[in-house]
């Protein structure tokens, strides 16, 4: 019930021959997810797997390492020669490619040296994280981490003079260097990763048609420049409208690590579910919560939620048929009203009318649950389930 997949070279969407780790409180069994990124896709997979979901990869971009760039290397030497007033740090992977990178010729050392001698500004969380690994202590932290506040703050402070370095993300300098520029800044800008082309364009068309017909439940993106290659995707298409839709009724979930993410998504018109802090593991719990509260029952057996492909009863995962499932979603969607017989022999294949297999269905749902008293059977009328009073 909860198979998952891998990416294989191609980054097409291969089977996972080595197993899915145990599951732990499955509320996401059912459920598809479309993890976009290139780094950490496999961390970020493992993780909703474990909460029970099935996993799709399709990396919108792939991200060109710069360790051998000599711009960068000659960006490095002239700030050794000329110290940074500012040093900006836009992402952790970057500054620590940065530093490797440095390392590699052996000048790494002089470089932190340098560099603990600037004001250290990050943007966010995972900036200042690898500033403090690298032995260094970031003087204040946007944490919105958006560019746009970097700018605000360091423009209201002054910056006449001033010779600032930016160490810049895959997706350049959001108008970063621009705006200091203008304010009389000498701005360095040193470029560890640019973000290249998907590995996989077809594997990506591909997950934008599955969203756009409604096989996707959750769409996860980390990066700004991710976000964007994917949408313009969909906009290239002709499926973005069919994926705005979805998103907004609630069918597929696009979430977003932090606002930057988020922004390419809020541009296409589509509000996407953001943590309140931007890390991996608080996207994870961002979807766990909502798929865990989504249409959540009290039952006299547990907890119940019923997903697209999968139900899950007290935390566990039924072993329903998907005639049993379809019968499940009908009494779930009555929310403990009473369901005629004739609704529950809609939705079982053929065309029978015979009460008798709508009591076969029933009875075979409540083996599955494990609890008889789940679905109550109204003598005349029909089933219900049975519910906690409120």
């Amino acid at each position: 019930m909860t198979a998952t997949a891998a990416r294989g070279d191609n980054g097409r969407v291969e089977p996972d021959t080595t197993g899915p780790s145990p599951a732990i409180e499955p509320v996401m069994a059912g459920c598809t997810v479309l993890v976009t990124a290139d780094r950490r896709s496999s961390e970020l997979g493992a993780a909703l797997s474990r909460r029970g979901a099935t996993i799709r990869y399709a990396a919108a971009l792939s991200m060109v390492p710069h360790q051998d760039d000599e711009l960068l290397l000659a960006g490095t030497r002239r700030l050794l020669d000329a110290p940074p007033d500012v040093l900006v740090v836009t992402t952790g992977i970057g500054f620590r490619a940065w530093v490797e990178a440095a390392d590699a010729v052996g000048i790494a050392e002089d470089l932190v040296r340098t560099l603990g001698r600037a004001r250290i500004v990050a943007r966010g969380p995972k900036a200042r994280g690898a500033i403090q690994a690298a032995g260094l202590t970031a003087d204040w932290v946007a944490e919105s981490e958006t560019s746009a506040e970097i700018a605000e703050t360091l423009l209201d402070e002054g910056v006449q003079g001033l010779r600032i370095a930016v160490q810049h993300h895959g997706a350049g300098s959001d108008g970063l260097d621009e705006a200091l520029t203008a304010a009389g800044a000498r701005v360095e800008p040193l470029v560890v990763y640019r973000w290249g082309p998907p590995a996989d364009p077809a594997a990506v068309e591909d997950s934008v048609r599955a969203v756009a017909a409604g096989e996707i439940d959750a769409v996860t993106f980390t990066s700004a420049p991710g976000a964007a290659a994917w949408i313009d995707v969909a906009r290239r298409t002709g499926h973005l409208a069919a994926v705005a839709a979805h998103a907004a009724d609630g069918s597929v979930v696009l979430a977003a690590v932090g606002p930057t993410t988020a922004r390419p998504l809020l541009d296409a018109g589509i509000a996407p579910l953001v943590p309140e802090r931007g890390r991996l593991g608080a996207l994870v719990r961002a979807l766990v919560t909502h798929y865990g509260g989504l249409q959540t029952l009290a039952t006299v057996a547990g907890p119940l939620q019923v997903h697209r492909r999968a139900a899950v009863l007290d935390g566990r995962v039924l072993p329903l048929t998907p005639a049993g499932l379809e019968v499940l979603r009908v009494l779930a969607s009555a929310r403990g009203a009473v369901v005629p017989r004739d609704a529950v022999l809609d939705v079982l294949p053929g065309e029978s009318r015979d009460p008798h297999a709508a009591e076969v269905a029933v009875a075979r749902l409540r083996d599955a649950a494990g609890s008889r008293a789940l679905v109550r059977t109204v003598v005349k009328r029909g089933y219900r389930l049975d519910l906690e009073p409120s």
